[in-house]
């Protein structure tokens, strides 16, 4: 199951990802795709936004994971850019971020084959004109509830 969107501005990415956070059950892992420059961060923002943070956001390009803590749930954003090779990732405890109350969002996920778990959403993001096209994608019975519930 999956959803397209067409995000013509930075503000209404953001409202999205406000939105989709809000649908979002502790536990989810959210795969973030596209190039750079996108709106990967952006998204986050958003997203982290959307739960009621309101400090400032910044990709974890260089520590790999950003952690929040919103209304006793834990958020990680990881940015896995950098990495090589996915076995870099077992220096950083990866699987210890995957618990049951967290939710784990993950730019470059393709870089953490095959440590990562299964997505419940996979988002790409691309560019159209001056804004973004989003697609949406469940890979679990979880994410099918989160895509529905977004329509």
């Amino acid at each position: 199951m999956f959803k397209f969107q067409l995000l013509p501005t930075e503000e209404i990415l953001l409202d999205y990802a406000a939105k989709l956070a809000k649908a979002i059950p502790a536990g989810a892992v959210i795969f973030l795709n596209g190039p750079l420059g996108a709106g990967k961060t952006t998204f986050t923002r958003g997203f982290l936004r959307g739960l009621g943070y309101s400090g400032k956001v910044k990709s974890p390009t260089y520590t790999l994971v950003e952690p929040y803590e919103l209304n006793d749930r834990p958020i990680f954003h990881f940015d896995l850019y950098r990495i090589e090779k996915a076995d870099e990732l077992e220096h950083i405890g990866l699987q210890e971020y995957f618990m049951p109350s967290a939710i784990c969002l993950i730019e470059w996920p393709e870089k953490g084959f095959p440590l990562l778990p299964t997505p419940d959403l996979v988002l790409d993001i691309a560019f159209a004109g001056e804004g973004r096209e989003l697609r949406l994608e469940a890979k679990t019975k979880r994410g099918e509830e989160i895509v529905a519930w977004m329509k």
